[in-house]
């Protein structure tokens, strides 16, 4: 036998745990572990930060499809394309074309940092609510999500001045 590849399968909108649990219920019951190796449905932290509290969810990183770490022979596609919610896999007509190392580093798939999501935007007034600037009230000027950060002006000496604080230590007003 070959080597197993990962390879990228559309599903429609919201089926993707569906595929996935469908999926592995059939290599359980047609015996085929040693084929499909692994299923997977990329999943991402996200931290969003409201009203000062900050909350950890699960957000689909590719949503429509699902990953599929598998050799590719005619049983394997047959079982695959068959599975409700699939509508194919992902390459030119009806050849599935493995994703290289690359393209899995490129996808990040295994990434550690999350991403924060802030509800506010530029205009919204916020209180910071920790480090230097604890309990001073201003107006957002830039929100940098790559940053993670927004920037007020303040009253400093009776002059306005940018400041730059992190998510974490703002709450919305």
């Amino acid at each position: 036998m070959s080597e197993s590849n990962w390879y990228v399968v559309h599903t429609y909108s919201g089926y993707e745990n569906k595929v996935k649990a469908n999926i592995e219920k059939t290599i359980e019951n047609r015996n085929l572990q040693d084929q499909i190796l692994e299923v997977s449905v990329p999943l991402e932290e996200v931290v969003e930060v409201k009203n000062g509290v900050q909350k950890v969810s699960q957000k689909k990183m590719f949503p429509g499809y699902v990953l599929i770490n598998m050799f590719m022979n005619d049983d394997t596609w047959y079982v695959v394309r068959n599975t409700r919610g699939v509508t194919g896999f992902v390459g030119p007509g009806s050849k599935p074309v493995p994703l290289t190392e690359e393209e899995m580093h490129n996808l990040g798939i295994g990434m550690s940092t999350p991403n924060v999501i802030v509800h506010v935007q530029e205009g919204d007034t916020i209180k910071v609510i920790s480090g230097v600037w604890a309990d001073t009230v201003g107006v957002v000027q830039k929100v940098d999500p790559n940053k993670q950060s927004v920037k007020i002006n303040v009253d400093m000496f009776g002059r306005e001045t940018s400041v730059e604080l992190s998510f974490a230590e703002i709450k919305k007003m």
